[in-house]
């Protein structure tokens, strides 16, 4: 077993209150990535999202039903449960999370440090929610991080972009790849990443948002040599 890396696969659930872009294709990617793991014997960990029924454990101002349970991803229903064709073999790991990071009362960490792991290959939703919680708690607890940019989204591009944007300034542990690039790395192959050389490196004002994308995106899509 490689117990360098795991694979830990966010929220990929049934929960259908959200649209998302491009979620066919993160969809795919996932299956890819899960597909490279286990060939490699990689520990595959997921996340769900769950709220108690009664709405007890919710945080002030989270949305509520006319009885004042969760109006999404409440405890019991089928939108909790990870979406078929993606779902764990019987011998890998689900938890369970009333947060947006992966990590908030949650054994994650103790059972990661068990499997003597040091760097988390992250996917998932929402990018600029749940991933971007777990990616920021992740580097506080000295994790390195491999973020798949092309297995992960959210409501908007604008909004995956901007997280992505964010975690490629901040998180100094970062390394951002495709799901191609991603499966070469594990492989032992030459591979394509984007990893920042300093602070901000992606600063840009409102008017260059779309140019630090293109910016973004060359990193990860360059020719491979």
């Amino acid at each position: 077993m490689n117990n360098n890396n795991a694979l830990l696969i966010i929220d990929m659930q049934q929960e259908d209150g959200f649209v998302l872009k491009n979620f066919e294709a993160v969809q795919a990617n996932t299956a890819a990535l899960l597909e490279t793991a286990r060939s490699q014997r990689i520990p595959v960990i997921y996340t769900r999202h769950v709220n108690q029924a009664d709405g007890s454990d919710m945080p002030h101002g989270e949305p509520r039903d006319a009885d004042g349970g969760p109006s999404g991803y409440r405890a019991g229903t089928r939108q909790v449960e990870i979406i078929e064709h993606l779902a764990p073999l019987p011998d890998e790991c689900v938890i369970d999370k009333g947060r947006y990071s992966a990590f908030h009362r949650t054994d994650l960490d103790a059972r990661l440090k068990t499997l003597r792991v040091d760097t988390l290959i992250i996917s998932g939703v929402l990018t600029d929610v749940c991933v971007l919680s777990s990616v920021f708690d992740a580097f506080a607890l000295g994790y390195r991080i491999r973020l798949v940019s092309d297995a992960c989204t959210t409501t908007t591009l604008a909004g995956h972009y901007a997280a992505l944007l964010i975690m490629a300034n901040w998180v100094y542990a970062l390394e951002i790849l495709t799901t191609d690039q991603c499966q070469r790395a594990l492989q032992g192959l030459a591979h394509l990443s984007l990893i920042t050389e300093g602070p901000d490196e992606f600063a840009h004002p409102p008017h260059a948002f779309e140019s630090t994308i293109a910016r973004l995106q060359a990193h990860l899509t360059r020719t491979q040599e």
